[in-house]
């Protein structure tokens, strides 16, 4: 863990209140996740998404290479980042997976799901992008045959979300989670006719622990709620900027 608490102290003394997994994960594995305290205004991400601020500029200072961004489109799709050198254009793909060392995976949210991923040896590393869609999908469960590891050596962190009471949904998001899982009705709360609140986090924790997966840590806070702190696409519509969640393998 010293190398977790080290990045942690770090950025506390840069100014940055970034989030760094509070997880089990091997000493190898290194991760973090931004708040909407970072870079300058005015520019857009790599993928060319509108954004309030530059996600290179910062970054590139906490990492060992050039993160491999993603153009994400909530789907189930998963990148493995070995098969293919940094592109210009990022692939179409909601998740990616890697076993290189130093190798920076990297996922943009503003109310979705990041989940990280690691194996208890820590040879294996993966994020996934897992909004309703995506998690109805199945990224979680592709992201995890992408890592061919035994779940049960699996480790799981939930980044920050959209909470379980700010996220209004409608009958189209609860009737494409019990399609695939009748016991996901647990997950919503109905508050009207054809009105719902839906936990994203219990609904990803319910997707891996089906998936076998039986570490899972993560973050309580609602980036809809916490304006200060984190980008909401839900409360600012297109003009909100994305946080990004990293994680790769040290040698």
């Amino acid at each position: 863990m010293t190398l977790r608490r080290s990045l942690a102290d770090d950025f506390a003394a840069a100014g940055l209140d970034w989030i760094v997994p509070e997880w089990p994960a091997p000493s190898n594995v290194q991760a973090f996740s931004t708040t909407r305290n970072r870079g300058p205004a005015g520019r857009r991400s790599p993928t060319g998404e509108a954004s309030d601020d530059d996600p290179t500029d910062e970054l590139e200072r906490w990492v060992p290479a050039p993160p491999r961004w993603l153009r994400q489109v909530h789907g189930a799709t998963v990148h493995d980042a070995d098969e293919s050198a940094a592109a210009a254009s990022p692939p179409r793909a909601d998740g990616i997976v890697t076993r290189s060392c130093d190798l920076v995976c990297v996922i943009q949210t503003a109310d979705c799901l990041p989940v990280l991923l690691a194996d208890r040896s820590g040879s294996v590393v993966a994020a996934a992008h897992a909004g309703w869609r995506g998690l109805a999908a199945g990224v979680i469960e592709a992201t995890l045959a992408a890592m061919r590891a035994d779940p049960g050596d699996v480790l799981a962190w939930i980044g920050p979300a959209i909470g379980p009471r700010a996220y209004e949904v409608g009958a189209d998001v609860l009737e494409a989670h019990r399609a695939a899982d009748s016991g996901a009705d647990e997950c919503f709360v109905s508050i009207g006719p054809d009105k719902w609140l839906a936990d994203l986090r219990a609904l990803a924790r319910r997707r891996l622990a089906r998936a076998g997966v039986r570490s899972v840590a993560g973050e309580a806070r609602c980036t809809f709620t916490e304006s200060a702190l984190f980008h909401s696409y839900r409360r600012d519509g297109a003009r909100a900027g994305r946080m990004v969640t990293l994680i790769w393998r040290s040698p």
